[in-house]
C-alpha cells in the first residue's frame, strides 16, 4: 500500500486513517560549544526530568500486553530506500578506505553501502530542502551507514558519540516513514516513538524534529514529568505523528489510557545505555509490548555493555550493528577537559575567576554542577550578587 500523492509544497501524503487496528541555528542535538564542569561531588552522567517513575519503580503494572494478531494488522510500508548510481559503482575497497577513516565498523546480513554525500541518500525533496538550510558539508559518520539501513526499513543498532549526529540519523528516516503512512485520525496515537532517559535531551530532540518536521507539517509532542500532563494529554489527542517521551511519564498515559501505541511502527530507543543505567528497562519492556511487533526498531547507545546487548537481542529482528569508534566508554577527544583540584574553601573563589574568563568568548554558555540542592541555591545567590545571567 503506497500513500504517496504528496501536496507539492508540503510534500506531506494524501493519507487516509486506518480501519481496524486488530489488537487491543542549530540545536543542541547537532553538537555545541558549551563548557561543562562540576562543583562538588556527583553529577556524572545523569540529567533532570527522569519522567514520572524510574530507578526500579513499579510503573507500567497495570499495563497488559496486547494479543497480536498478525492477520487483522493492517500493513505497512518501511523500505523507502532507492540507492543511488554513485552508491551502485561504489567500489568494495573504497567502502573500506571509507570506514578506516572514519572508524566505522558494520555487522549484519545484506548490509547497505555508505552514502558520502546527501544526495545520495535519495531522500524526497521535503527533506533535501531541510538539509539544504542547515549548510552541511557531508554526512557524519553515522549518517552515511545509518540513513541507507534505517530507509531500507531495516532494525539497527547505532553506536556512537553524543554529538554525533545521531538524531538527525534517525529523524530524517522517521519523517519519509511517516509521510508513507495513512492520516493520523483523532486518538489514534503516535506513528513514530523516541523514547529518552531525560528531560532534556526529549527537549532537544523534539528540537531536531521540529527543525525537519516543519516542511512537511508533521506535528510532535514532548512527553516527560516535571510538567503538567494536560497539554502533553491534549497534544497526543488532537494527533501527533511523533511522540519523544521518557518512559515514566508515557507508562503514566498509556495506564491512565490517554494515548495508545497500536498505531506505532516506527521505535526508537535513544542512548539505550543511560536508559537501563537509570533503571528504566522495566518500563521500556513494557512500552515496547505495546507496539506490533512488525514494527522497525532502531537503538542508539554511547556504550555497548552487556544489558544493552540482551536488550537488542529481545526487541531487533535481523538487524545492523554499526558503530563509531570504540565500544567502550572514553573521553570524547573533540573535548578539552581542564581538571583543577583544589580545597572546598578555594572553590568559589575559582569558580568566579572562571566564569569571569569565559564570559569574555563569544560563545559563553556554561553548566554547573553541584552535589545538592542547597549548594545550587548558594551559587545562584552568589551569582546574582555578581550579576551573571543564569537559568
Amino acid at each position: 500500500m503506497s500513500y504517496r500523492g504528496r501536496d507539492h509544497n508540503s510534500g506531506r501524503s494524501d493519507r487516509k486513517g486506518y480501519g481496524d487496528y486488530g489488537g487491543s541555528d542549530l540545536p543542541k542535538a547537532f553538537g555545541s560549544t558549551s563548557h561543562n564542569f562540576r562543583d562538588g561531588g556527583s553529577g556524572g552522567r545523569g540529567g533532570g526530568g527522569y519522567g514520572g517513575r524510574g530507578r526500579g519503580g513499579r510503573g507500567g503494572a497495570n499495563l497488559h500486553k496486547p494479543k497480536w494478531d498478525m492477520g487483522r494488522l493492517m500493513t505497512f510500508e518501511k523500505n523507502f530506500y532507492k540507492e543511488h548510481p554513485n552508491v551502485s559503482a561504489r567500489q568494495q575497497h573504497e567502502i573500506m578506505t571509507y570506514y578506516t577513516s572514519k572508524q566505522i565498523s558494520v555487522k549484519g546480513n545484506d548490509l547497505p553501502k555508505p552514502v558520502l554525500q546527501f544526495d545520495e541518500a535519495t531522500f524526497p525533496d521535503y527533506v533535501m530542502q531541510s538539509i539544504q538550510r542547515q549548510n552541511w558539508v557531508s554526512p557524519t559518520a553515522i549518517q552515511s551507514v545509518g540513513w541507507p539501513a534505517a530507509l531500507s526499513g531495516r532494525d539497527m543498532v547505532g553506536i556512537a558519540q553524543t554529538g554525533s549526529g545521531k538524531t538527525a540519523g534517525f529523524m530524517l528516516p522517521a519523517i519519509v516513514h511517516i509521510m508513507n503512512q495513512p492520516h493520523l485520525l483523532r486518538g489514534d496515537g503516535p506513528i513514530v516513538l523516541v523514547l529518552v532517559p531525560t528531560r532534556e535531551l526529549a527537549q532537544q530532540v523534539q528540537e531536531v524534529a521540529n527543525e525537519f518536521g516543519r516542511q512537511s507539517r508533521i506535528r510532535n509532542v514532548c512527553v516527560y514529568g516535571g510538567s503538567p500532563k494536560g497539554p502533553q494529554i491534549r497534544d497526543l489527542e488532537r494527533g501527533s505523528e511523533i511522540c519523544i517521551a521518557t518512559p515514566g511519564r508515557l507508562i503514566d498515559l498509556l495506564e491512565a489510557e490517554k494515548t495508545t501505541l497500536k498505531r506505532c511502527t516506527y521505535l526508537v530507543l535513544d542512548e539505550a545505555d543511560r536508559m537501563l543505567d537509570m533503571g528504566f528497562e522495566p518500563q521500556i519492556r513494557k512500552i515496547v509490548e505495546q507496539i506490533r511487533p512488525d514494527r522497525q526498531t532502531l537503538m542508539w547507545s554511547a556504550t555497548w555493555p552487556k544489558e544493552v546487548k540482551t536488550l537488542a537481542d529481545e526487541f531487533l529482528s535481523d538487524n545492523i550493528m554499526m558503530n563509531i569508534g570504540a565500544l567502550q566508554i572514553h573521553a570524547n577527544h573533540n573535548i578539552l577537559q581542564i581538571i583543577d583540584v583544589c580545597t572546598e574553601t578555594e572553590k568559589d573563589y575559582k569558580l568566579m575567576k572562571l566564569l569571569d574568563e569565559i564570559m569574555q568568548e563569544k560563545e559563553n554558555k556554561t553548566i554547573v554542577f553541584t552535589e545538592t540542592k542547597r549548594r545550587a541555591d548558594e551559587l545562584t545567590r552568589r551569582m546574582r550578587r555578581e550579576g551573571y545571567a543564569f537559568d
